[in-house]
This record gives structure tokens, sequence and C-alpha cells, in this order.
């Protein structure tokens, strides 16, 4: 399965749910980057460094860095859904759709 991480600001539920599912999920926390002011770009450079697919429901600034650098292991951009359980069935099928290979691209998740 893919190898993901999160932004400190994206649903535990949700991450718990990708990992029951088999994906390698990373948290800003368990990296040791949560509670520090870590800026985006800084956020997509560690997941690069881990060849991990940055996963986040900060769409628009995610966004604005793929369009200034679109090299890295991919980012799926989503809005929030308090739904968890839909919420990660609708990443992990986009993920299994792309075979878990989302290199330089942005994918957006809509609830």
């Amino acid at each position: 399965m893919s190898k993901l991480y999160v932004n400190e600001n994206f649903p535990l539920p949700v991450v718990k749910l990708l990992r029951n599912l088999g994906h390698d999920v990373l948290t800003s926390f368990a990296a040791g980057n949560a509670n520090q002011p870590i800026l985006d770009d800084e956020v997509l450079r560690f997941a690069v460094s881990q060849n991990r697919i940055l996963l986040t429901i900060n769409r628009r600034d995610f966004i604005l860095l793929h369009n200034q650098n679109p090299i890295h292991a991919g980012i799926l951009a989503c809005t929030q859904n308090a739904d968890f359980e839909k919420f990660a069935l609708n990443i992990h099928e986009e993920l299994l759709k792309n075979e878990g290979n989302l290199e330089n691209q942005l994918l957006k998740i809509y609830k």
C-alpha cells in the first residue's frame, strides 16, 4: 500500500482508518514535527525526503506549492469531511486507482 505523511491538522480517526486499510501513515507528531512553527514548504520538503505522499486538508497552500514545485511523491489535497469512514475510503480508493504512485501529481479529494 501507499506511504503517506499527514500534517498535524489532519484528522487522526482518518489516519487510523487508513492504517487499518493497510497504508503506512506517518503523522507529524510521530515524526517529531508537531507543535512547531513549520512552514508548509518545509512540510512538503519533509514528505519528499521520506518519499511519502503528502495528505492534507490545507488545500489552498499545498496547491500553490505544487504549482511552484511539482517535484514530489504526490499530494492529496482534501476537503474536510466529518464522515471519517467515507473520508478514509475516498482516499483509499484514489490511491488504489493510481496504484499508490502519485509521483509529481496533485490530486484533489472532495467529500
